[in-house]
């Protein structure tokens, strides 16, 4: 029978609009016009997509409000299970992988295949760093050198080492996905539900699910769950190798090398870090991700007997659908963000290359929403340079389907603060009156405030869906500390002095924007963009007490009290910025 709806008469349409707030969820996220019909309206039905058709208008929870109270419930359950005050008579649970290697050695974190000592504290309070000596003007020279994170003895016996029940399962999945885009890792929601019911040849690889699983337990802090941490970290670390021999896994591995990399990094680890990002880097090249429909993958030929040579011996299977297609490209571009972004915050060279050699020129384009992958709507590139064509055109005018997504975004803004820092840094006083290091300085200053200009303005972000927002907060963000990266160098120039404190001050704006409960959902790359901003307020700080008279400096106190304060705030959760916030204090208590 066919559905009958209401349908307002085109008058009525004309007439009326439908009042800010009131539009379903879906149409508010892909801009979209509304007509507001309940249970779904027009444009979710044409779309097929009536059963996504939700409306959050106060007077009822969303289906997404629903899960997160259920998961709420879930873990009360857990804790009050785990409770030493309960005493149930002891449970086997079956092991459904009893043949699989991974899971054939003791959960203990002895061997594995990344440098140093990977037993990780479950503590949520900021582990402790040595505090550097505050007069230092080499602040980055830190964030590398901090890999004397007190390790803990291995975890306790709560687990035996088989996987999860499907219960506990299902519970971490659903903790973790909410925080997906946290870490990076975009991926189809309802296909990664779907694979912990399949047979297990059929399954994501158990590198990924216990990556998953790992980043459930620790978001979890510091409820019990977090106590498993380093379960889940020596099954994840000791799945690597066979994913890394199964061709058919890669995609997985590379995700979950993101995942483990992110975990050290804002837990401070910064060796196992960079390793994990450095491994996902290498092998997205291997592999062609770089490339995506460029000639290293289905949808282009070999240009060269040479390329067919090579393409033969690492190419991936052809995708099966547009879906999997687009996990591959979005894929690569958690990679590239990855290595983009925290090489600067190392301080050291970014891994993967962009030149225009035909083997390492990145062709793959720019990502797209999942919801596009699922309708068909995918970009297969042209074999043109993408990031290139960014930074010579701008890629505004262009009319490619790519390019305007939060994600594509997102990887604009990375390759504008790497690039930032690696043309300023490449400055020295025999090259200061080079015509060509100054019209390429001009042309990137140009690049990044025309960026800033496209982006949604800040006093919009509330209308946005949360997981855009936290997303654009981090972009605004990066934006302004790439203006910061390309002029710091030069602040005893006062035109580049006034232009860092611009883009200072305006990071701190961004911050101003991030609510009480953001903070639990923000990427921890965003610290480090705080971190440049306080490194020039604190300059300016320094500069304002010689003069005199003596200048107000109310307002700097005041943006650099924000700066620490949102620094403390995500400190709790990743223990890497209790450092930088200890530095900030002990600066701004020493003027």
């Amino acid at each position: 029978m066919a559905d009958k709806r209401a349908t307002p008469s085109p008058a009525a349409q004309s007439s009326t609009s439908l009042q800010r707030g009131k539009a379903c969820l879906r149409c508010r996220k892909r801009k979209m016009r509304c007509d507001g019909i309940k249970p779904a309206c027009q444009q979710c039905v044409r779309a097929k997509k009536s059963d996504a058709c939700e409306y959050d208008d106060g007077k009822g929870k969303t289906r997404t409000q629903i899960m997160r109270e259920h998961i709420a419930r879930l873990e009360a359950r857990v804790k009050e299970l785990e409770s030493p005050e309960v005493t149930t008579p002891p449970i086997t649970l079956f092991d459904p992988h009893a043949a699989s290697p991974y899971f054939s050695e003791s959960s203990s974190s002895s061997s594995h295949d990344s440098p140093g000592t990977l037993s990780l504290s479950a503590s949520a309070s900021p582990t402790p760093f040595p505090v550097a000596d505050m007069e230092t003007p080499h602040w980055d020279g830190h964030w590398g050198s901090m890999n004397d994170f007190p390790a803990v003895p291995n975890m306790s016996d709560a687990y035996s080492p088989e996987d999860p029940p499907m219960e506990l399962a299902h519970m971490l999945l659903e903790i973790f996905l909410p925080h997906r885009h946290q870490c990076g890792l975009e991926i189809h929601v309802g296909r990664i539900r779907e694979t912990l019911a399949m047979p297990l040849s059929e399954q994501r690889h158990p590198v990924l699910m216990n990556a998953i699983y790992l980043w459930a337990c620790y978001l979890s802090r510091p409820g019990s769950l977090c106590e498993h941490e380093p379960l889940y970290l020596s099954r994840a670390l000791a799945a690597v190798n066979d994913a890394i021999a199964n061709p058919a896994k890669v995609v997985d591995f590379i995700q979950a090398s993101c995942l483990l990399s992110v975990y050290f990094l804002s837990n401070g680890r910064l060796l196992e870090g960079s390793y994990h990002a450095s491994a996902a880097a290498s092998l997205a090249l291997q592999w062609g991700l770089h490339q995506i429909g460029s000639g290293r993958d289905e949808y282009a030929s070999a240009s060269s007997p040479g390329a067919v040579e090579r393409e033969s011996t690492f190419r991936l299977e052809p995708a099966k659908d547009a879906i999997e297609q687009g996990e591959r490209i979005l894929a690569f571009w958690q990679v590239f963000n990855l290595d983009r972004c925290w090489s600067v915050a190392l301080q050291r060279p970014a891994t993967i290359p962009d030149s225009k050699h035909p083997w390492t020129a990145i062709t793959t384009p720019w990502p797209q929403r999942m919801e596009d992958y699922e309708t068909g709507e995918v970009d297969i590139g042209t074999g043109s340079p993408t990031i290139h064509a960014f930074f010579i055109h701008q890629a505004q005018v262009s009319n490619a389907v790519g390019g305007f997504s939060t994600f594509a975004l997102q990887a604009k803004a990375a390759a504008l603060f790497e690039g930032a820092s690696r043309l300023s840094s490449s400055w020295s006083p025999q090259l200061s009156t080079s015509p060509s290091l100054t019209d390429n300085f001009r042309a990137f200053e140009h690049t990044i405030t025309r960026f800033t200009t496209t982006l949604l303005p800040l006093h919009q972000l509330g209308a946005t869906l949360p997981d855009d927002k936290y997303t654009l907060i981090l972009i605004h963000s990066l934006a302004h500390a790439s203006m910061i990266r390309l002029h710091e160098p030069f602040l005893d120039d006062g035109v580049s002095r006034e232009v860092a404190l611009r883009a200072a001050r305006a990071v701190t704006v961004v911050a101003k924007h991030v609510g009480e409960a953001d903070f639990g959902y923000l990427d921890p790359l965003i610290g480090h963009t705080w971190v440049c901003a306080a490194r020039v307020l604190i300059s300016e700080l320094a500069q304002l007490q010689t003069t005199w008279p003596p200048a107000n400096t109310a307002d700097i106190r005041g943006e650099l009290g924000t700066l620490l304060y949102s620094m403390t705030k995500l400190a709790v959760r990743f223990p890497l910025l209790g450092y930088q916030a200890t530095k900030v204090q002990k600066l701004l208590d020493a003027n």
